[in-house]
């Protein structure tokens, strides 16, 4: 069971709502979509729109395609649709198929391509579904033996504080460090394994999701492309630089950098500018989904907090408890702080990643006293002089695996 099920059947149960599920290739949403409609035994069905069979029954059978046979009544039925943003008429089949059978049929509809994004045309679905985000693995998962969603806000520091430093939480990390948060290489602990699953993770998104998603056919190029990415994860990213080396226009790269982030490939975060004067406004820095193409252990390690922070974000903003966004801090003077949770556009928390440290880093006690968020974090991997999360001068200073295990 992913940490999402019990917000899940909640919603299902209560609002009636379409829920929508949206992730990266690989993550785990065909898994959890099926052990969510294992729970409804023999009261559940599955299409793919993959999958030609299932596409053909769909096309051929819009508005009855899920009874094959039975007949509306009784219990709901619980019907998953993975993959169907690529049907051209993905809106307008989906309002309509929930218009018609809202009390017959609880919806699961799954997909990489950002749902929330892909805009085929067709009515707007809005009030009449919630979208969730379905993330890799984060050390606070793979500790929680019943995959329990990460606390809540108010709740997290005092959570983190709690979480025990312990020799399980040193191994977990380590694995999620060499073998990414995704679910095959993970559990596998393959290196050659790893290296596989890397190669086709890349070419899946490059070769069929940019293909049957977008107009861009220069696949070789967005190839080129994502070699030069991770060196240049947790810097402030010049798009100028990318043009030259590919020898395309800046809106190219532009417009390649957005289809990779629509596609679950990478993310991006954007400079916070409010209550600062001369903080950097323009350039955002870019994270990936898998960081294990990094070399440099530093950004690496920036990669996969990044990871962990993002997966917080989203999870409180789709439970409804406030509207959470990721940014990151930096001034014309080149003070840096690598994360900022924002709440409502408000300073939430300040954080600091660090490979190696023994005091806080003096840009986040300077950002910390012009910004005055909730709370300040620096969050270390290798801790020198200190095993355990405590509090100095207002600032947390904590191990990794201390702190991420609340996440």
């Amino acid at each position: 069971m992913r940490y999402l099920a019990p917000e899940i059947e909640c919603l299902l149960a209560s609002e009636r709502k379409m829920c929508f599920i949206a992730g990266p290739r690989q993550v785990g949403k065909t898994t959890f979509a099926n052990y969510l409609l294992a729970q409804k035994e023999n009261r559940s069905a599955y299409f793919n729109w993959d999958i030609e069979s299932d596409r053909k029954l769909i096309l051929r059978s819009p508005e009855d395609f899920w009874l094959r046979g039975e007949s509306p009544g009784g219990k709901p039925l619980r019907l998953g649709l993975d993959e169907i943003h690529k049907f051209p008429r993905w809106k307008r089949f989906l309002k309509g198929l929930y218009d018609a059978h809202r009390n017959d049929v609880e919806i699961l509809v799954t997909g990489s391509g950002k749902l929330d994004v892909y805009q085929r045309g067709g009515d707007s679905l809005f009030g009449r579904y919630q979208m969730y985000h379905l993330h890799p693995f984060t050390l606070g998962e793979m500790l929680s033996r019943d995959r329990l969603p990460p606390v809540s806000p108010e709740r997290f520091v005092e959570s983190l504080q709690a979480s025990p430093n312990s020799k399980a939480a040193e191994e977990a990390l380590s694995q999620l460090e060499k073998f990414t948060g995704f679910p095959e290489p993970l559990f596998a602990q393959s290196e050659s394994l790893l290296r596989r699953w890397r190669r086709s993770h890349e070419q899946l998104i490059v070769r069929e999701e940019l293909r049957d998603l977008t107009r861009i056919r220069e696949l070789g190029l967005i190839e080129s492309l994502v070699n030069l990415l991770p060196e240049r994860v947790g810097a402030p990213l010049s798009v100028n630089a990318l043009r030259e080396e590919l020898g395309v226009r800046f809106e190219t790269v532009q417009n390649w950098l957005t289809a990779l982030s629509r596609l679950f490939f990478l993310f991006s975060i954007r400079p916070y500018a409010g209550r600062l004067a001369r903080a950097l406004r323009r350039e955002e820095k870019i994270y990936l989904y898998d960081y294990t193409s990094i070399a440099d252990p530093a950004p690496r390690f920036e990669n996969l907090v990044a990871l962990h922070l993002l997966k917080l974000c989203q999870l409180w903003t789709d439970c409804g408890y406030s509207d959470f966004d990721l940014f990151y801090v930096r001034d014309r003077e080149k003070r840096e702080v690598d994360f900022l949770i924002t709440e409502r556009a408000k300073p939430f928390a300040l954080v600091e990643a660090k490979l190696s440290a023994s005091d806080v880093d003096s840009s986040l006690r300077y950002f910390a006293e012009r910004l005055k968020p909730r709370y300040s974090m620096q969050i270390v991997r290798t801790p020198v002089r200190f095993n355990n999360a405590f509090v100095t001068k207002g600032v947390l200073l904590s191990p990794a695996t201390q702190a991420l295990a609340a996440m």
